[in-house]
């Protein structure tokens, strides 16, 4: 009976339709705004009937797509309220955050505990991603702690600290002589300037271009792989000072030179608007702004 209904086509149209034009509908189905116009067209095709006004400053729904519009949201609408019939309630203390590995094992797992004994109600589900997280497309993350280079407008933010790049060295690490093996540790870090975070700009500004053509260079493509070097005494690593804070307060690692500094990112906590009203996001964050 349904086997050749339109589905893909007819939520192309639903999503144009509704707000008001084929990119951003592209946008809200992942897609491109080509494959948007593709389906239209073949709706049109199948119905035998126009259903957009083409302009010059994009599309408009005539007379057959405001009629069409009408049915195929209420249909839409329907289904997704009999689905949404299956599911479960959201559970108000239970916290699902997403943020990098990196920070999840060297910043914010340390410290959880304390959370967990102020807020033993609450639950706390880390989910870790190296890519961003659409909040307003999965409906199922809370909240995200980020390292961001610009304010997203559309994300309530609770700013948390600023990040810089400084070297960091094992305990009683000392400058070898000048036929002495020099280790220098990579990593692949962001910056949020022109600035690169690497070795040679460091050493640029701190006066040690020379260390450059004795270093032995050691590369890692993880930050934390780069960080557990340098505590095992491999060399000295060029690390955020967010994400090397726990390591120096144990002892692990101290800070050299620490007057020369790269300019980075700025981590900050951010969610859908209005959730931060929700009781376990709200305890969170307190939490995190008595860190700062």
């Amino acid at each position: 009976m349904f086997a050749k209904l339109p589905l893909t086509a007819l939520r192309a149209f639903e999503s144009a339709a509704r707000l008001g034009g084929f990119k951003a509908a592209a946008d809200e189905l992942v897609v491109t705004p080509a494959a948007i116009s593709h389906q239209i067209k073949t709706l049109e095709t199948s119905l035998g009937v126009q259903l957009f006004t083409r302009t010059g400053q994009g599309v408009l729904l005539n007379t057959n797509g405001e009629r069409l519009q009408r049915q195929v949201h209420a249909a839409l609408h329907d289904i997704h309220l009999s689905l949404a019939a299956f599911q479960c309630e959201p559970d108000p203390l239970q916290l699902n955050l997403t943020t990098t590995a990196a920070f999840a094992s060297l910043w914010l797992i340390p410290r959880l505990g304390e959370f967990h004994r102020r807020h033993p109600q609450i639950r706390v589900r880390v989910q870790t991603h190296n890519q961003v997280i659409d909040l307003h497309r999965d409906s199922s993350l809370d909240l995200a702690i980020r390292a961001t280079f610009s304010t997203d407008p559309s994300l309530y933010a609770l700013p948390l600290f600023d990040e810089h790049f400084s070297v960091y060295a094992p305990p009683g690490w000392r400058v070898p002589e000048a036929d002495g093996a020099l280790e220098l540790i990579d990593a692949p870090w962001i910056s949020a300037t022109q600035l690169p975070i690497d070795w040679e700009h460091w050493c640029a500004q701190a006066g040690h271009e020379d260390w450059l053509g004795r270093a032995i260079r050691h590369g890692y493509d993880d930050e934390q792989y780069a960080l557990q070097a340098a505590m095992a005494g491999h060399g000295l690593v060029l690390a955020s000072n967010v994400l090397v804070s726990d390591s120096l307060a144990r002892g692990l690692l101290v800070p050299w030179r620490e007057d020369i500094r790269l300019p980075a990112a700025h981590y900050a906590a951010v969610c859908v608007p209005g959730r931060e009203r929700e009781p376990a996001v709200r305890a969170f964050m307190d939490w995190l702004a008595n860190l700062i």
